[in-house]
């Protein structure tokens, strides 16, 4: 192939579900967020509960250990929280570092959120940091050549290793 359609394509019809019934605007009884709030931490792959905001696996990981903080109350805007939200979100945000340090050895990480449909939050009404763990030379040829991202773990398994983690600081 060549022109305007060199790229190569690698299929991935599972991610159809997120993209229909996943992404975009949700109330707090479609939130996945908010939902995972109501069952138990490990289904709900919930890694550290706080008293107004949590720290959960992104079920569609950017890297191994890609954790979210997110606030308890269904909110969609940073300067809506309150002080005591954001200062919750800084500690467990400080927290979430220093345990993927522990269990995986990164040696950075990219941190931000997406406010806004058109920012590319995918989950737009409900507030949450993204905590991408980061390595020297993590981006290698797979991501570059054949287009896909390699995890080494199941995010279950990565789930109780940070939930442990956490708890031994």
């Amino acid at each position: 192939m060549s022109g305007a359609d060199e790229w190569q394509r690698l299929w991935a019809p599972h991610r159809k579900e997120y993209l229909t019934s996943e992404a975009g605007n949700f109330t707090d009884e479609t939130c996945p967020f908010c939902r995972c709030q109501e069952v138990q931490d490990d289904e709900g792959l919930i890694i550290r509960r706080g008293a107004l905001a949590f720290a959960v696996m992104n079920k569609y990981p950017y890297a191994s250990g890609h954790l979210m903080i997110c606030t308890n109350r269904h909110v969609s805007m940073y300067d809506e929280l309150t002080v005591a939200e954001t200062a919750e979100i800084a500690i467990l945000t400080q927290q979430a570092m220093a345990t993927l340090r522990t269990i995986s050895h990164c040696q950075g990480f990219n941190i931000g959120m997406n406010q806004g449909t058109v920012a590319g939050a995918g989950v737009a009404d409900h507030l949450h940091q993204h905590v991408v763990p980061r390595w020297a030379n993590d981006s290698n040829f797979m991501p570059i050549v054949g287009g896909t991202r390699v995890m080494p773990e199941l995010i279950e398994h990565t789930r109780e290793l940070l939930s442990e983690a956490w708890l031994a600081q």
